[in-house]
């Protein structure tokens, strides 16, 4: 699935001369965890450095998650995320000074697990224990090294440091599904607050992050009246709104993001796949000063 959202982020510049590496970890660690959960509004991002008109921020995850089955209300989740960041270091040597660009790339991955409890036909509610697990490297080794040699100061971490992340923490899901052959209805509301602290780290790295966010995601399917492999092709529309809470509020220039999206679904469980159902989606994404689209795919198991 891609992404372009119309955004800026601020340049990360930095005087090499005092260099706090520790705010730029915590800066790279609330980056990631805009990627922790499943959420269509922040899965594939790609925001533009308002200095050099290329993405300065990459983010692109792939999760999901789901009941067991209704015998065995065990909720099982996972999202995996790749980000890339580039921020811009100003080295200051004497009189002369000079912008180097550094690249970091952070992996992540979040497992969560949990129990659906019903309160009703359609209505259940669902607590989630979240674990995540990430890393976070730089690229630069061979500009470090010119850098060192030009202006004497040392970057260590820019040539070989890392910075390990690990997040523990929860959910709470509130799930709705009323399904009937002439339509489904999902709605989903859910808070999750994962902790994210840095182990194992470059001596320079150590930092944490508080990630939350509150969601609510809504999706209607509809048949139409076309066929493939003898089941009917169902229109889907969808809504998704993510407000973020605690360090992650207005640490890339917005509160909250919107997805509105349409696509066509296919069944086909009768067939000898690993999934049930397949689909497109187009959506369109807004937020504060941000607007963008995505083309995605998608299955359910």
């Amino acid at each position: 699935m891609y992404c372009g959202l119309c955004a800026e982020i601020p340049s990360a510049y930095a005087d090499t001369s005092n260099v706090n590496l520790k705010r730029q970890a915590n800066a790279f660690m609330m980056i990631m965890g805009y990627s922790l959960t499943p959420d269509v509004t922040t899965g594939s991002l790609s925001i533009s450095d308002n200095a050099t008109n290329n993405p300065g921020l990459q983010m692109t995850s792939l999760g999901g998650g789901g009941t067991i089955s209704e015998s065995t209300p065990i909720y099982l989740e996972g999202t995996i995320a790749l980000n890339r960041y580039d921020p811009t270091f100003i080295l200051s040597g004497g009189t002369t000074s000079e912008s180097i660009p550094v690249k970091w790339t952070s992996i992540s991955a979040t497992g969560g697990i949990g129990y659906s409890f019903s309160l009703t036909k359609e209505w259940r509610i669902i607590p989630v224990f979240n674990l995540t697990l990430g890393h976070v490297e730089s690229d630069l080794s061979v500009l470090a090294r010119v850098a060192e040699d030009r202006t004497g100061i040392n970057f260590d971490f820019l040539k070989g440091g890392r910075l390990n992340a690990l997040g523990l923490g929860g959910s709470v899901i509130l799930d709705y599904e009323d399904y009937h052959p002439e339509r489904e209805i999902d709605i989903e509301l859910r808070y999750t607050n994962i902790h994210l602290n840095s182990y194992q780290s470059s001596e320079a790295l150590e930092g944490q992050v508080n990630s939350q966010s509150l969601n609510l995601w809504t999706r209607r399917r509809t048949p139409t009246n076309f066929t493939l492999f003898d089941k009917p092709i169902r229109h889907v529309m969808e809504f998704a709104h993510t407000q973020f809470l605690g360090d992650l509020r207005g640490a890339l220039g917005f509160n909250s993001l919107s997805s509105i999206g349409t696509g066509l679904e296919l069944n086909i469980k009768d067939y000898p796949l690993f999934f049930e159902r397949a689909r497109v989606m187009t959506r369109f994404q807004f937020g504060a000063n941000v607007t963008g689209w995505s083309l995605g795919f998608a299955a359910s198991f």
